[in-house]
């Protein structure tokens, strides 16, 4: 998980100070040592941690902090608020032309993940119901333009491509004609890269950015890269005076100083970030959620950002009618567990909520595989018997834990904590008992 190694130290840095109770200018100097370094590990900027510190700094001391009844909660309330600072305070979408279509460029080094970044963008704004289109500019890598048809189909957006041409900016250009002539309001031009920095390059992204006057030009930064993010950003800021940057594979990286530097560096917003391999894996990026999360406060927006969008809100309410009415089949919590699969790992869901020990989780295993054997358990029964667990007897019992390649045991156990999820829903369903419900749950996936 990206800020992985950071969000330890901070949280055992403030975990210190809030088991002081009063706390001294001396203990505010060591913590803020403590948080320097860990910034500094994470490979943030040199320039930008010092401004950061002093200003958390300043802030304790000039507004008497440490004379306060809860001084450790003030000093990482002032962090928090200066690290979203630096992300950039809010959440900044495309901003989208008064002229359709919408021209967005995307650029960056060959290897930061363009190609299938502007795939995801094309997916995720799909969803807000705009018809983009992809545009493969990038003549030079062997099988770019295989490779945005194949993730561009995959996403279901369709790709302009014009394979006997090796002129990205005609290809551009009869791009946007199309786009015109074919009602698509977004355009998403997929650009060539370079291993390295150099004039060749930016001359030809200069010339498209010239000759079609993008909206938006979005750049590609590998979050895994570190310091020199900073350094490619601060070279394409000069030649292109970019609009905004997508940062890529922060689930891999655990240090994450690129998104704690480029905002500070440049001036230009984050606007997305990719967290995966998956083509789903885009969203836009929040400073305020990503400081609460990287502080151990938990995120609990996103977290409702992805139950929205993976439960379907009719299903939602007919499912509550069917607890009330004591009517919850095993079909039931079959569809719910697919959904819930649909947000994403349960490890990185469970960290969004506030509270939960981080250090402690990061020694928690939760085997998502159990699930699927639970799946498996399921799709094996008839659907009378998922419908009335009840009629199961011994050779029933045996034909569907050989089915789904589970022991009689597992099967057992499984039904023995579904009917103690149905009895704590019934409690659910009257306030009055609810103090008493909390017996059961879902299968234990803490092992």
């Amino acid at each position: 998980m990206a800020f992985e190694n950071l969000a330890d130290k901070l949280q055992q840095t403030f975990k210190k100070l809030r088991g002081k109770g009063k706390i001294s200018e001396q203990d505010l100097k060591g913590a803020m040592r403590e948080v320097k370094l860990a910034l500094l590990e994470a490979d943030v900027n040199f320039k930008v941690v010092k401004d950061f510190i002093n200003s958390v700094s300043e802030k304790a001391l000039g507004a008497n902090i440490l004379e306060s009844l809860t001084p450790a909660q003030q000093v990482i309330k002032i962090v928090n608020e200066e690290l979203t600072s630096l992300m950039g305070e809010k959440s900044e979408k495309i901003v989208y032309s008064s002229k359709s279509p919408t021209v967005i460029m995307m650029v960056g080094l060959q290897g930061a993940g363009k190609t299938t970044t502007s795939a995801k963008i094309g997916g995720l704004l799909k969803k807000q119901h705009k018809r983009p289109l992809l545009v493969a500019c990038d003549v030079y890598r062997p099988a770019a333009r295989k490779q945005l048809q194949v993730v561009g189909s995959q996403m279901e957006v369709p790709v302009f491509s014009i394979d006997e041409s090796n002129d990205p900016v005609f290809i551009a250009q009869e791009a946007i004609s199309h786009a015109q002539r074919n009602g698509n309001d977004v355009v998403i031009i997929d650009t060539a890269g370079r291993l390295h920095l150099n004039e060749e390059l930016m001359d030809e992204l200069l010339n498209i950015k010239n000759k079609v006057n993008p909206s938006e030009i979005l750049l590609v930064l590998d979050a895994m890269t570190g310091q020199d993010a900073v350094n490619v950003a601060t070279s394409f800021d000069e030649k292109l005076d970019f609009t905004g940057v997508v940062l890529t594979k922060l689930d891999g990286d655990t240090r994450g100083g690129a998104a704690l530097s480029v905002r500070a560096v440049t001036g230009k917003p984050i606007k997305l970030i990719g967290q995966g391999e998956k083509l789903s894996d885009m969203d836009w990026f929040y400073p305020d959620r990503m400081a609460s999360r990287i502080l151990g406060m938990g995120d609990v927006l996103t977290l409702i950002d992805k139950a929205q969008e993976a439960f379907d809100e009719k299903q939602a309410l007919e499912l509550e009618q069917k607890i009330r009415k004591q009517q919850f089949t095993l079909d039931d919590y079959l569809a719910q567990m697919q959904q819930m699969k649909n947000m994403g790992p349960l490890q990185d869901l469970i960290k969004m909520i506030p509270g939960m020990n981080q250090a402690a989780l990061s020694s928690v295993n939760i085997d998502e595989r159990k699930l699927g054997r639970i799946e498996a358990m399921i799709t094996s029964m008839t659907p009378k018997e998922r419908q009335d667990p009840s009629i199961l007897n011994s050779s029933r019992k045996k034909r569907i834990a050989d089915g789904s390649g589970n022991k009689i045991q597992d099967l057992n156990m499984f039904l023995k904590q579904f009917e103690q999820m149905k009895k704590m829903m019934k409690q659910f369903s009257n306030p009055k008992k609810m103090k008493r419900s909390f017996g059961g749950g879902f299968p234990n996936l803490f092992r």
